[in-house]
Parts: C-alpha cells; sequence; structure tokens
C-alpha cells in the first residue's frame, strides 16, 4: 500500500477520501486484468473441452464400426472351424503361416535394434 502519509508533507494536498478512492481505482484495474486474464484462460479450456468431445464422439463411431467388422470376422472364422476336416487343415496352414511370419517379423525387429 502506498505511504499517503509522504504526500500531504510534500505539499501534494489529497485528503484521505482521495487518497483511499486513488488506491481502490488502482487495486480495481488491477482486478479488471485479472478478471479478463482468468476469462480468457476459461473460454479457452471452455474450446478445448468442446474439441475434447467432438473427438470421442467421432470415436464412438469409429469403435462400433470396428466391432461389426471384428465381430463379422468371428462369425466367419467360427463358421469355417465349426465346418468339415478340409476347413481344419486349411485353417492349421493358417496359423501355421502366421506363426512362421511372426518369427520372421521378430527376427528382423531383434536384428535391427541391435
Amino acid at each position: 500500500m502506498a505511504d499517503w502519509r509522504n504526500k500531504q508533507r510534500n505539499g501534494a494536498g489529497l485528503n484521505t477520501e482521495e487518497m483511499l478512492d486513488t488506491e481502490n481505482q488502482r487495486r480495481t484495474e488491477g482486478l479488471a486484468d485479472r478478471v479478463s486474464l482468468l476469462k480468457g484462460i476459461a473460454l479457452d479450456i471452455e474450446d478445448i473441452s468442446k474439441e475434447s468431445n467432438r473427438y470421442v464422439g467421432s470415436m464412438s463411431g469409429d469403435f462400433s464400426s470396428s466391432e461389426g467388422l471384428l465381430s463379422g470376422s468371428m462369425h466367419r472364422l467360427s463358421n469355417m472351424v465349426g465346418s468339415g476336416k478340409n476347413n481344419r487343415k486349411l485353417m492349421c496352414y493358417i496359423i501355421s503361416g502366421l506363426v512362421f511370419l511372426f518369427i520372421i517379423f521378430y527376427y528382423f525387429i531383434s536384428r535391427f535394434r541391435s
């Protein structure tokens, strides 16, 4: 807080009400600056949250479509396993091929990291 007694001694002639009013105006301006800063931050947070909600909403549709794709694949896979002996041989070949590809990818990845 400012020392108003020095101003009176120096002949400024400010009375107590004017000094308090001046100090009050200075603090009001400082408070207004802080409020406007907080308002800007609040608006930025609102924009970010709206953008995040839109992003999450679009992800919901993506998950729904991938759920349909996976359920259809599982249905076809269970039909293939449940049918005849020839499909079991095909299933064995597919699984063997996938394991072989996994081993090859693992080898190349471990080779490049070294």
